[in-house]
């Protein structure tokens, strides 16, 4: 098995937004805000080679988006998935599954992208996507809170291009012989969170909105955009009491400088962020 990191960029969301009801006193130490309220944070892919699948986890905003969306969320330092691939000896047809975690657009949005007339092509043509009906259905009728997050044109053409695959809802469900797949609702409906199993015994969990950040690792620090933060709040427990077993890593979608990290128990017992880790050694323990 080997993992690559993909980063596809940068974009910024209002603080308040990001850190819920953590005082801006707090957060902005963390992560300081702009004179807009706004902080940076990063778009962070991985990129899973296990046996003969090729598995990208998530594709960022994209480059497809208008003007008025720019002017919103600020997308930069943008990197195109040809290119990033490239380096590592791969294109983009030689991708064989990506895997959604959810479509809110800094998930789903560069897995489609436009043609020179203007149709609407998949970035990786070879590919399976794979989302969960459920969720599929909870993002093409959105509620008025999440509206603005759900952009049909972002996963709408897959399921019609006959692209799109949905995955039973069950817990611990098999994605492939290493990677199961657990649903989460706090953040939005069936959340899809990964767990890969590697060969070294140590198992990497994709948090993507769980834990967007490993700002985010204490219970509090839930994002205002949590459709059900109790629930959130559940699922980080269960997430804390899994991952602070010395085996478990996790890995931080948007953190704008720690991709990867563990997590262990502070004297008094409480759960907090322990240090940044690689992927080269996580696979390596």
């Amino acid at each position: 098995m080997k993992l690559h990191i993909i980063e596809t960029g940068k974009f910024k969301l209002d603080g308040g937004a990001m850190f819920g009801v953590v005082p801006k006193r707090m957060w902005n130490k963390l992560n300081p805000a702009d004179d807009e309220n706004l902080c940076t944070w990063q778009m962070r892919c991985l990129l899973v080679e296990d046996g003969n699948k090729k598995i990208l986890i998530d594709t960022g905003v994209g480059i497809k988006q208008d003007e008025k969306f720019r002017k919103h969320f600020y997308p930069h330092d943008s990197q195109d998935f040809h290119s990033s691939l490239s380096a590592i000896g791969l294109t983009c047809e030689d991708i064989t599954d990506v895997f959604i975690t959810h479509f809110h657009f800094d998930h789903v949005g560069g897995a489609l992208t436009y043609d020179a007339d203007g149709k609407i092509i998949p970035v990786f043509p070879n590919a399976t996507y794979w989302s969960n009906e459920q969720h599929y259905k909870w993002a093409h009728d959105p509620n008025a809170r999440e509206a603005a997050s759900f952009l049909r044109e972002n996963f709408v053409p897959l399921k019609d291009m006959g692209m799109m695959q949905f995955l039973d809802i069950q817990e611990g469900i098999k994605f492939t012989e290493n990677i199961s797949v657990s649903f989460l609702y706090g953040h939005t409906e069936a959340m899809m969170i990964p767990y890969i199993k590697l060969p070294s015994g140590n198992t990497l969990i994709y948090c993507a909105d769980l834990i967007p950040s490993h700002h985010h690792v204490q219970l509090p620090y839930i994002m205002a955009y949590d459709m059900r933060p109790l629930d959130t709040l559940s699922e980080k427990r269960i997430l804390h009491d899994r991952a602070t077993d010395g085996k478990h890593y996790l890995f931080f979608e948007h953190d704008l400088n720690v991709s990867c990290g563990n997590i262990i128990k502070s004297e008094t017992g409480r759960v907090i962020f322990g240090e940044p880790v690689s992927l080269s050694e996580i696979i390596k323990y």
